[in-house]
């Protein structure tokens, strides 16, 4: 701002220099013009004594004065109406953008100093479309955000009322059909409790409000922990999973306990959705300074338009939103949003054979971060 405003004053100042030298070489010229015709008797004999009079009443350098001060306003009138119109222009532009009206595009006549105040005003005004624009889908995303869990939550809160409603009122036979009364409130309750965690863990990651806590990870090493933590699970659906690295170790700098999230999300998933396949694999690998992870399973395929949205909040393959068949629909968009704390990248590929969720870390020092 302040070399915009250097510039203008030089602009300013370099029209007045440039009005006074033509002004003063117009008057001299004429004054010599003027000496050449009374030379000639070019001029009336009456005009001539006028202008002796006028010379005696008001003295030569006045008269001068006079004729310079006329032509130099005349000169910066002429030298700057393209400079007066293209600043009148501007303020009409101004007018209408603090009006509201955003969409007014400055028209740039020239790279000038004028030009950068134009693209200026067109930068600024672009800024405030992005910014409202911003303003209005964070409205939008908390009122579908309250929208996804009034409608998430009210399902089992209306199976637990009701089953403690039976409690209540004695309608059960005996103490074998109370008991069960009793665990399907229980798990109702738990399917709530896991909701609301991944609901709070969801609005943490995404609003700033946790900080990555980074020291030396060896993948290889936390996938081989992870995958003996999820063999009970694994025994019991008679699933397997298989750990494929081509390096015995792979050291990056990232927050462990975050990272352990996402795995267990993704492991989770291929839990899931992947128990016709019997086998989920990881595989680590590494290009460039990239480190890679793959998790891979080998059941039902992801449908190809549902792809592009698996990572947004609250989305799920399955249409009926219930948290017993399709979890919160919080876990893909909480483990892109790790991720992408990290500045890595998640992506997902899924076809007949397989599907695949590939997750990119860079590999950095600490004293980077």
């Amino acid at each position: 701002m302040n070399r915009l405003l250097t510039k203008i004053q030089s602009k300013i100042l370099i029209l007045i220099i440039t009005s006074i030298l033509l002004s003063a070489a117009v008057t001299f010229g004429l004054l010599f013009l003027a000496y050449i015709l009374r030379a000639t008797h070019f001029l009336s004999y009456s005009f001539l004594l006028k202008l002796y009079y006028l010379n005696d009443y008001l003295g030569l350098y006045t008269i001068l004065y006079i004729v310079c001060a006329i032509l130099f306003f005349v000169f910066i009138i002429v030298l700057s109406r393209k400079w007066a119109k293209d600043f009148d222009q501007i303020l009409n532009s101004t007018s209408k953008i603090s009006q509201g009206d955003l969409q007014f595009h400055v028209p740039v006549y020239a790279k000038n100093e004028l030009g950068d105040i134009a693209q200026n005003l067109n930068n600024i005004s672009s800024q405030l479309q992005q910014s409202l624009k911003e303003e209005r889908n964070a409205v939008q995303a908390k009122n579908e955000l309250i929208t996804n869990v009034s409608h998430d939550l009210r399902t089992p809160l209306t199976s637990i009322i009701g089953y403690l409603r039976l409690i209540e009122e004695d309608r059960y036979n005996d103490e074998v059909e109370l008991r069960y009364y009793v665990s399907i409130a229980f798990e109702k309750a738990r399917s709530m409790e896991r909701m609301v965690s991944d609901l709070f863990e969801y609005t943490r990651v995404n609003f700033g409000a946790i900080q990555l806590d980074y020291s030396t990870i060896d993948l290889v090493q936390l996938l081989s922990q992870l995958s003996a933590q999820f063999l009970p699970q694994l025994e019991e659906m008679q699933m397997e999973i298989q750990l494929k690295s081509e390096f015995e170790c792979m050291i990056i700098e990232a927050d462990g306990d975050k990272l352990v999230r996402v795995f267990e999300n993704l492991i989770s998933n291929g839990l899931k959705y992947g128990k016709d396949g019997k086998r989920i694999d990881l595989r680590v690998g590494k290009e460039d300074n990239v480190a890679i992870v793959e998790v891979v399973n080998y059941g039902e395929p992801i449908p190809e338009e549902d792809l592009p949205f698996i990572f947004e909040r609250f989305y799920r393959v399955e249409k009926s939103r219930s948290i017993d068949t399709g979890g919160s629909g919080l876990g893909l968009a909480i483990t892109k949003s790790i991720v992408e704390l990290h500045d890595g990248t998640i992506e997902a590929e899924s076809n007949k054979r397989e599907t695949k969720f590939k997750i990119m870390l860079p590999i950095k020092e600490i004293a980077e971060k």
